[in-house]
């Protein structure tokens, strides 16, 4: 590993998971007109003032939402946030290396999408992309950058990943919210708890993301060990529609707490 890069680099030093907030829903809406409203800086701004851990985007190529500009201007924002952290999501083999590059990002977390796809829906398959992904993340270390590999909940990755650089892994957990409330919903935690032990095991920090809600938050960082980090945009934004981004954040915190607290 990168000597840059400690890995428990963006922790919080109280051991509480902390929240970075997904602003592409912002840009999304922003984009169906063309009056620079609502403004990602802005809530953003917000979201942090509100004790938001972090900011998360996710630029893909065809801009849909977020533009190559709102990752510039948001890497302004948080320079003047030196106690919030800024991750970059995205595809290392399309557009997610040349931010790297230029910004230099506290986390680069590399996700397999493809350009036209619709949302992130699974992690990385390391025996089909593991030695491409290498150098991609030596790179990345070279700039001080940590790099979190999104990932699928298969404890038998773990060791993978970190043979290959990765200094986090970010636990896709759609399954998991899919399955909360339901009989599965233990089965489901159990498979993450294994998975996050495993990376542990293996030298990773665990981050955690994907349909991640104020209903299933708490339910996950009790029942699964370690998670450093979450990463929350549409659920979070949709229930800013209701009570306010601030107001959101707040809630988000305090289910993180709850979890911490028990």
């Amino acid at each position: 590993m990168n000597p840059l890069v400690a890995l428990d680099a963006g922790a919080r030093h109280d051991g509480r998971t902390a929240l970075s907030v997904n602003v592409n829903k912002i840009a999304l809406l922003r984009n169906t007109r063309h009056l620079g409203i609502p403004s990602v800086v802005k809530a953003a701004t917000l979201c942090l003032e509100a004790g938001a851990d972090g900011i998360t985007v996710h630029p893909r190529p065809d801009e849909r939402h977020i533009r190559a500009g709102d990752v510039h201007d948001l890497a302004a924002l948080l320079a003047r946030w030196p106690q919030a952290e800024y991750n970059i999501e995205g595809n290392p083999f399309h557009n997610l290396m040349r931010f790297v590059r230029e910004l230099r990002p506290h986390q680069a977390t590399f996700v397999p999408d493809s350009e036209g796809q619709f949302t992130s829906d699974h992690g990385w398959d390391l025996a089909a992309d593991g030695e491409r992904l290498r150098p991609l993340i030596d790179e990345a270390h070279s700039f001080g950058v940590r790099v979190s590999l999104f990932m699928d909940p298969l404890p038998d990755a773990m060791p993978q990943a970190r043979a290959i650089g990765a200094d986090r892994v970010e636990l896709y957990t759609e399954p998991y919210a899919a399955a909360h409330g339901t009989p599965q919903q233990a089965a489901e935690l159990a498979q993450f708890a294994a998975a996050a032990q495993a990376a542990l095991a293996a030298g990773l920090g665990v981050n955690a993301g994907h349909d991640l809600n104020r209903d299933n938050l708490a339910d996950f960082l009790r029942a699964v060990p370690g998670v450093a980090e979450v990463s929350i945009g549409h659920a979070l934004v949709a229930d800013a529609l209701e009570l306010g981004l601030a107001e959101t954040v707040r809630a988000y915190q305090r289910c993180i707490r709850a979890a911490a607290a028990s």
